[in-house]
């Protein structure tokens, strides 16, 4: 017999959901939009969407409603539009699951489909922040700590169109509409693991805007914020099997739920232009600044996880739970944090860092969530400068050994090559992966290369760190080396 089709999650059927669910405590209809997101992605919708659900439900103040917009893919809009934005949201441990229905999107616009749609909403009085979560490439960076590429593709043709597909080139000509209607500034909040994020989406819009107009990159200057944040929960991509499993526990059908792990955790400068939801409600801790908890979480969180993931990768493994059950593996993650990366942070208030470290070790080994290694390894000549190359300066800086760091480098290097230790093929997904190879070939290594590795690729010590982590990674294999220094 077949199932018969279990109906759709959507605002008419919210009663029909068990009770145990979390549902909206307000009339979601009754929303207004004051915040357009950028990169409607499941990272968004598993972290700022909550939190400012909570916050609306905690206040009653509902001016916060959501527009989200995808840069590039319809994919988000066609699943949720149907649904009037409303997803489950299931955050699981090794003890079960707590299912919620977050009601806090209200729109869904594609830009390249409708770009005047993007900047009209931008541009309505109604709306008081732009928050991003469109990767580290979306910001179209001359490399870490630089200012916008003008030779970026994407760049060249918004600066010559009205009709912007890039986030600086969307932000700029909706914030250039805002202004002419005599309409005040807005925050623009950068949510995306770089650091000094705010600063460096003030550098992409800035750069943009100069070559636009003058005066309305003086403008932006006066009017706008660009306050740094630092984020923090582990999401990873919503499988088919997700949505079966919630579609059995609710009863309804979601096209496009979001996973996430319970842990929650956001910093974020109190510098908003407009106002803000009172994200406190959901655990969100507001300071005046944010770089000491961008660092610990970029250099610890996110280096340790790009590390798990090359070495696990070229071990065979497929997901973070399962790297961790390799004994060789979690104790080399333990030691690269404790070792290597904490003496190199700043003093972090209120946080104790061997703590901090457990807790990461809990959450990495959560038997709940499914995280792909591949997930986290895409991209990872925009990630390494930060989560890694960062932490290296300063050693060398220091006179310090850093042999976990070079060998996750080299497991970086070696997994560029796309395929594992026994030969099985591993996808590649890297911006710059044609001109790593091209380097590779004229060279015969990738170290100089400068828009990932800057100076280093000239520094002796870490290129010899580095080779022979590479030599070990080829005599020994990933895990037999991690297994030497996971103490």
């Amino acid at each position: 017999m077949v199932a018969p089709a279990r109906p759709p999650l959507s605002p008419t059927t919210l009663d029909r959901l068990p009770a145990a669910v979390q549902r909206p405590a307000y009339r979601c209809e009754a929303l207004a939009t004051g915040i357009v997101h950028l990169g409607i992605g499941a990272f968004a919708r598993a972290h700022l969407l909550p939190a400012t659900d909570a916050a609306m439900a905690f206040a009653g103040d509902l001016r916060w409603g959501v527009c989200g917009v995808s840069l590039r893919s319809a994919e988000a809009r066609d699943a949720l539009a149907p649904q009037q934005g409303l997803y489950a949201l299931a955050l699981r441990d090794g003890s079960g699951h707590r299912l919620q229905v977050v009601g806090a999107l209200r729109e869904l616009l594609v830009a390249p489909e409708n770009p005047p749609a993007v900047l009209q909403r931008l541009a309505d009085p109604e709306t008081r922040i732009c928050s991003l979560t469109v990767t580290e490439k979306g910001y179209c960076l001359a490399g870490p700590g630089g200012g916008l590429d003008f030779g970026h593709e994407g760049i060249a043709r918004d600066l010559a169109s009205a009709q912007p597909h890039t986030a600086p080139g969307v932000i700029v000509r909706g914030l250039a509409q805002r202004r002419a209607a005599g309409h005040g500034g807005l925050t623009l909040l950068s949510l995306d693991n770089l650091a000094g994020n705010g600063e460096a989406l003030a550098r992409a819009v800035l750069g943009f805007a100069d070559l636009v107009d003058s005066g309305l990159a003086d403008w932006i200057r006066r009017r706008c914020s660009f306050p740094n944040s630092m984020v923090d929960r582990i999401v990873p991509r919503t499988t088919d099997s997700d949505r079966e499993q919630l579609a059995e526990a609710t009863g309804l059908a979601d096209a496009w739920p979001v996973v996430a792990e319970p842990y929650f955790d956001w910093v974020v400068e109190d510098r908003f232009a407009a106002g803000r939801p009172g994200w406190e409600a959901a655990g969100a801790q507001l300071v005046a600044d944010a770089a000491p908890y961008e660092a610990a979480k970029l250099r610890l969180v996110n280096g340790s996880h790009s590390a798990l993931a090359y070495l696990g990768l070229l071990a065979g493994i497929g997901s973070v739970h399962e790297a961790m059950c390799r004994p060789a593996l979690a104790g080399f993650v333990a030691a690269l944090m404790r070792e290597e990366v904490e003496p190199t942070l700043p003093l972090l208030p209120g946080r104790d860092l061997d703590e901090y470290r457990a807790r990461l070790l809990d959450r990495y080994a959560n038997p709940a969530l499914q995280h792909r290694l591949a997930q986290i390894a895409m991209d990872g000549s925009q990630k390494i400068p930060q989560r890694w190359l960062a932490t290296v300066r300063d050693r060398l800086a220091a006179g310090a050994p850093f042999p976990r760091l070079a060998l996750a480098v080299a497991a970086w290097l070696r997994h560029l090559q796309g395929f594992d230790e026994e030969g099985r093929p591993i996808a590649v997904d890297d911006p710059l992966a044609a001109a790593l190879a091209a380097e590779h070939a004229r060279h015969g290594t990738m170290l100089g290369f400068a828009p990932v590795f800057g100076d280093l690729g000239r520094e002796p010590r870490f290129v010899r760190a580095v080779e022979s982590a590479v030599a070990g990674l080829r005599q020994q294999g990933a895990l037999a080396l991690a297994a030497r220094m996971e103490s």
